[in-house]
């Protein structure tokens, strides 16, 4: 058996829903971030960076491209003999059908593996979150608080707190209510979705509620230890920290980053932040070309405008086009006279000449109202845009599309396309 203090399991198994047609092949945590980053690359560069030096990442829906781009842990220094970052996917045994339930449950069925390392705690961490945090000073607190449960919380404003997990505290931060997404909100402290566990105290709580249906942190384990009178704590958080749970989020994560003054710094020697990279050739920016406030990643070749966006590896951004507030994701073309406004461009996608993305007035979605509800075009990986097509605001392109798709080559704000995938 190999001791360890402290290891880290890192739900990444989720669909994001909400993030519409950006995971419709891929999990939320593999989502394209910040031009050259998936989403989960920051947990598990806080990870390193805190010295947690053992994780197990929880994978289910849509693993194949999470797990290809995790590996061995190579560019996080996690290709460890003793630890190291391991991928858990569900599995059929004797008592269980496999599936993860619920956030604990997808815990207890991995208990083997945490016994396996012995610790003293246990780290629990959500796969699409972006934020910096040093998990080793958490712990210290969580130590010098003897608590059993620490939860790393937040201020959010009062109006959006019936969002989250509401802790409730006394004077010396003891969390003395638990509220999961309230009606009406006692506090406007907010659960991160970051706990430390005393794995004892979690081991036995995962145990006494092996058989509750789809077992869960916010809705059973924490309001299990309330009435079981463990000392809970909350650390209070005052960095960035970005829920990219819905495509607005999303989008305005991306575009702090390239703020005048960013609220989130990428480019901290004493706390970088590490991904997997295929090494593509540099970018290369023409004298014709114009480029303002934005993040150009490797391999892009630009001949066009770009202002106040994000553009990911490989892409290109033909003569003549313009890209302005907007994500393109890794190996995308835009093609000449093209303009992209406040628009969400998932990988592979090619958009013909002449387009306009992103234009009109606001109209609500006839797709999905709950996850299609800002000015954002969003067109899906491996999508095909034909020439002199405009696309409007709220809107939804998924597939390769041809112009009679387009009445008048028109799609209109609120409209959507959706073909089905043709690639299997």
């Amino acid at each position: 058996m190999i001791k360890k203090e402290m290891i880290a399991m890192l739900l990444a198994g989720g669909q994001g829903s909400r993030l519409g047609i950006l995971t419709k092949n891929v999990a939320k945590p593999a989502v394209s971030f910040g031009g050259k980053y998936s989403i989960i690359d920051f947990p598990l560069s806080n990870c390193i960076n805190s010295g947690v030096d053992t994780v197990g990442v929880l994978t289910q829906y849509q693993p194949l491209r999470l797990n290809a781009h995790i590996g061995i842990g190579i560019p996080w220094d996690l290709d460890r003999n003793r630890g190291g970052v391991t991928v858990l996917q569900p599995y059929e045994s004797q008592d269980d059908t496999g599936f993860y339930s619920g956030t604990a449950n997808a815990i207890f069925q991995n208990i083997a593996y945490i016994d396996n390392y012995n610790p003293d705690y246990v780290l629990i961490l959500s796969g699409d979150h972006i934020y910096k945090m040093d998990y080793e000073v958490m712990l210290e607190y969580h130590k010098a608080m003897n608590a059993g449960l620490t939860i790393a919380a937040m201020p959010v404003p009062m109006e959006e707190a019936s969002r989250f997990g509401i802790t409730v505290t006394d004077e010396q931060n003891r969390i003395i209510d638990f509220q999961e997404k309230p009606k009406e909100p006692r506090s406007n402290l907010a659960s991160m979705g970051i706990y430390i566990f005393s794995w004892k105290l979690l081991r036995d709580a995962l145990l006494k509620n092996r058989d509750v249906p789809g077992c869960d942190f916010g809705k059973h384990i924490i309001p299990y230890l309330f009435h079981q009178d463990a000392p809970i704590y909350a650390y209070e958080f005052n960095g960035y920290w970005k829920d990219v749970g819905t495509l607005q989020s999303y989008w305005e994560s991306n575009m702090e980053l390239v703020a005048l003054i960013p609220e989130f710094n990428l480019y901290e020697e004493y706390w970088k932040i590490y991904t997997q990279t295929d090494n593509p050739a540099p970018q290369y920016i023409s004298g014709d070309s114009h480029v303002e406030r934005s993040i150009i990643s490797e391999g892009c070749e630009i001949y066009g405008e770009v202002y106040n966006s994000v553009i990911g590896a490989g892409v290109t951004v033909e003569g003549g086009a313009v890209i302005s507030d907007s994500i393109i994701m890794d190996n995308s073309v835009i093609r000449e006279g093209s303009r992209v406004n406040k628009a969400i461009i998932a990988q592979n996608v090619s958009i013909g000449k002449g387009c306009v993305i992103g234009t009109g007035e606001y109209a609500d979605s006839v797709y999905d109202k709950r996850v299609y509800c800002s000015e954002l075009a969003l067109i899906g990986e491996n999508s095909v845009i034909p020439d002199q097509v405009s696309i409007g605001r709220n809107t939804a392109v998924y597939g390769k599309t041809a112009p009679e798709d387009y009445p008048d080559a028109v799609l209109w704000s609120g409209g959507a396309i959706i073909k089905e995938d043709d690639r299997i």
